[in-house]
């Protein structure tokens, strides 16, 4: 009898259970026999979603077509995040995708931007950045084609603002035209084998059945077989991110959408803004030991573009992440497997990341310990990366607020402090292969929020201060002459993915 992994059960829906199927059918098409069990009456939990530019790999992945994309799950497209106040009041700097400036031999150009500010030779790091040029102003575009490949409009990296559950319905329609198998339902029992452990079926409400060789929750925060059945455990971060509560709500169109997320921090957390074709997603991050759930809910209400499409959906959580993502025959997915905030957009590529670390480590029958060992290691380093970039935006604050003073004062990782104080020191980084945020981000963040380096790399004297001064306005110049030459962000949507009219 053959040991491949025949049948595959999906429990839950949502973004993390579709994608899940997406790209599992694409893989195994129907030499495996795929299923996704959902409820309509649990529901998914979001309004909106931003996304970081990792996404369109996926889509690419997929094979689908990025208009029609957009078009179905009323998207728009994203540069980068504005963070507004959360150094001091009155800040304001974006993180943008793509790179920064133009590196020099073996130095970023970071480095070069750090001596010429000590000359005075050099501008706001933002202006230096086609993404942080181009986003508040409301420019965008894709790639083009038609010039240098070392012009910045060669290579612009960008990603998406869309309804989540329309995202969620359209790969549902992708994956069931490739076999996959919907079930309306909710899981009454789940069942294990005596001899090992492993998940042998569940049971649904009306008494059906399902057994499957491989089990992927998708269940969110309840982790249905993760942890309810299998107890796999849950590492809590919230002694350093502290926020554990959100609300969300949509609110009308008020005026083009801007091409980025903004982050505005508040007294005791901070508020998202993600604008889509239809409608803009607004939400409150923060903490319940600082600010109540009505003071919060008015604190969002009052900062809406236009009038709310609802009443603020709540929603409680623990940051952190389980500690084994991969528990016999059943594997994590989205919430189920934990939680990280959504101040930098990371959770749908930490479904994206987990659908093709499994696809890649594929088991056969037995679910092998040593593929198991490895994604649950693997899937450990990215989440506790992504955890540290997050922390860095909450703990390198001026703000004098108890919240904020409390993130200030608060210990961190001594992954995060070996890395400020390298960077204060002398502007270095170094990246770990598997970190998802590059230098690019962690320079734009730390220097955003005022970490600036006491000194720049030696190598960077080599170049007389001459030379330097004429590189920095060359850089400048390029950028700007890019964004002037890109349309404005409404225009390229109604040009090329412009989705129909829907009640919002």
């Amino acid at each position: 009898m053959s040991d491949h992994i025949r049948t595959i059960l999906i429990v839950g829906g949502g973004t993390a259970g579709w994608m899940a199927a997406a790209g599992l059918a694409k893989v195994l098409g129907r030499d495996c026999a795929i299923r996704l069990v959902e409820s309509e009456e649990i529901g998914t939990i979001g309004v909106g979603e931003a996304t970081v530019p990792h996404l369109s790999l996926f889509n690419r992945f997929l094979e689908i077509d990025e208009a029609e994309f957009v078009r179905q799950t009323q998207g728009t497209f994203k540069l980068g995040i504005q963070f507004n106040d959360w150094g001091r009041v009155g800040d304001s700097y974006i993180h943008g995708f793509g790179t920064l400036g133009h590196d020099v031999g073996m130095q970023p150009f970071h480095q070069y931007w750090l001596r010429a500010r000590q000359l005075g030779l050099a501008d706001e790091l933002g202006l230096y950045s086609l993404n942080t040029f181009a986003a508040p102003r409301g420019r965008f575009m894709t790639s083009a084609s038609d010039v240098p490949a070392t012009s910045p409009l060669a290579n612009i990296a960008y990603a998406y603002h869309f309804d989540a559950g329309r995202y969620a319905r359209y790969l549902r329609g992708y994956a069931e035209k490739r076999g996959v198998r919907r079930t309306e339902g909710k899981i009454a029992q789940t069942l294990l084998r005596a001899d090992d452990g492993f998940v042998e079926a569940v049971v649904l409400e009306n008494g059906e059945r399902i057994e499957a060789d491989l089990f992927i929750d998708c269940s969110g925060f309840r982790g249905l077989l993760i942890e309810q059945a299998l107890h796999s455990g849950y590492e809590e971060w919230t002694h350093w991110l502290p926020c554990n509560r959100a609300l969300a709500v949509a609110c009308e169109k008020v005026g083009p959408p801007t091409p980025y997320t903004r982050c505005t921090a508040r007294a005791s957390g901070w508020q998202w803004r993600i604008p889509l074709q239809h409608r803009t997603g607004n939400g409150m991050v923060y903490s319940s030991d600082h600010v109540s759930d009505d003071e919060a809910a008015a604190v969002l209400l009052s900062n809406l573009d236009g009038r709310p499409l609802g009443d603020p959906r709540p929603l409680r959580f623990v940051t952190g992440r389980r500690k084994q993502a991969w528990n016999r025959n059943v594997v994590a997915l989205g919430l189920a497997s934990g939680f990280m905030e959504p101040l930098e957009s990371t959770s749908i590529f930490m479904i994206q990341s987990g659908v093709m670390r499994l696809l890649t480590l594929l088991p056969r029958r037995d679910c092998h310990p040593v593929l198991r060992e490895r994604f649950n290691a693997q899937s450990a380093v990215e989440a506790e990366r992504i955890r540290d970039f997050l922390i860095l935006h909450y703990h390198a604050t001026q703000r004098d607020e108890p919240f904020w003073k409390q993130c200030r004062e608060m210990s961190i990782p001594t992954t995060l402090e070996d890395n400020i104080r390298l960077f204060r020191d002398t502007g270095s980084f170094f990246r770990d292969g598997n970190e998802m945020f590059g230098l690019v981000s962690w320079v734009q963040v730390m220097i955003g929020q005022g970490i600036l380096p006491e000194r720049y790399h030696a190598l960077v004297d080599q170049m007389p201060e001459a030379d330097l001064r004429q590189f920095m306005q060359g850089v400048r110049n390029v950028v700007s002459s890019c964004v002037d030459a890109m349309p404005p962000h409404e225009a390229f949507i109604a040009r090329h993915c412009t989705a129909e009219a829907v009640a919002a």
